[in-house]
């Protein structure tokens, strides 16, 4: 019993002793005092957003130009293929004129027997009335020359128009275009039969395009000649700006839905692109920060929000639709009021940084 009495008094003095020796020394668990990082600070902030409700498009060109022949012929020279640009004025195939020359050629022959038809005719005329004036012939004689001569005049009129016509026809065996195109069909080859409302080429004015969509009567009803509507189109980064410019008020039967077109421009903007166009439809309240402010640490998108010491807290968010000013929609993990950090310089934030301003 003495024994045992004398190990617990040794313990006990040897756990005063220890324990004297840890007010002595500090402990190797506490914290190290918070880095200092420089960086912007910006407040969560509510903003409305536009709703917009999304209805398929399609881009097509304004102008669209069948070009046929308006004589018939072989088509001799077509040198254009199908996705060529073409300027105006320029001749884009030639159909053989050997018919179309041969009835110009009859018709200066037909000419020329007018006039000397004509010739004659005056003569007649003017010598019975000498002969009139003379006694010589009577009226009624008189009359029938004048009335010759008379006709030889319209006839020689009617071959100068059928001239006229004839040489136009010759104007007809060479197209050109009517307007800087694209090609987009060509439906006949050098050698076929070109033949008047039979198309050799299909021509677009890319310079002018439109957006055609259809939409439900909850649409139509707010929209109005003049209006913009934001159009994202396949191939372009960012959204286009687009203003109704027609609104067909009759229904399809079947769709219930109303056409709507859309004048829209860009450089390299082609027509048959996909289009999606964003009606207006009100607004909702959301949360916007700056982009700059999302990360990606370790495969997982957040932020760094500060605490009301100033310490930066890395946090997971989940983010909408990015917005043209640089800010981007917050759907979940921040709240309105609350203070996010941006990264300054070559100094990155880790979590627990004092953030400085």
């Amino acid at each position: 019993m003495k024994l045992i009495a004398t190990q617990m008094m040794a313990g006990a003095v040897l756990a005063t002793l220890l324990a004297g020796c840890s007010h002595e020394t500090p402990s190797s668990s506490s914290p190290p005092p918070a880095r200092e990082v420089s960086a912007k600070v910006v407040t969560v902030q509510t903003a409305a957003l536009a709703e917009a409700f999304p209805v398929a498009g399609v881009v097509e060109a304004v102008d669209t130009v069948q070009l046929s022949s308006r004589v018939m012929g072989h088509i001799r020279e077509l040198n254009v293929v199908q996705g060529q640009a073409v300027k105006r004025d320029e001749v884009l195939f030639v159909v053989d004129p050997v018919d179309t020359q041969g009835a110009v050629d009859l018709a200066k022959q037909t000419l020329v027997q007018a006039e000397a038809a004509l010739r004659d005719a005056k003569l007649d005329y003017d010598r019975f009335k000498n002969l009139y004036q003379d006694d010589a012939v009577n009226k009624q004689q008189l009359e029938k020359m004048r009335m010759n001569y008379e006709v030889s005049l319209s006839r020689v009129a009617q071959a100068k128009a059928g001239l006229t016509v004839a040489r136009g026809q010759i104007s007809y065996t060479r197209i050109s275009a009517p307007m800087d195109a694209i090609v987009t069909a060509k439906l006949a080859n050098e050698g076929d039969m070109a033949a008047p409302g039979h198309p050799v080429l299909v021509l677009e004015d890319t310079a002018h395009l439109q957006v055609r969509a259809a939409v439900p009567e909850s649409v139509y009803r707010s929209l109005k000649l003049g209006d913009t509507v934001q159009v994202e189109v396949d191939g372009q980064a960012q959204p286009l700006s687009a203003t109704v410019s027609r609104m067909t008020p009759t229904a399809d039967p079947q769709a219930h839905t109303y056409p709507v077109t859309l004048d829209i421009a860009a450089p390299g903007l082609k027509s048959g692109a996909f289009a999606r166009v964003l009606f207006p439809q009100g607004a909702r309240q959301t949360l916007l920060i700056p982009q700059a402010a999302l990360l990606d640490r370790a495969g997982i998108r957040g932020v760094f929000v500060l605490d009301k010491d100033g310490i930066a807290h890395y946090r997971m968010v989940r983010t909408g639709a990015a917005q043209a000013d640089g800010m981007v929609e917050v759907l979940a993990g921040l709240g309105a009021g609350e203070r996010v950090a941006i990264s300054q310089g070559d100094a990155m934030l880790q979590n627990g940084d004092r953030v400085v301003n």
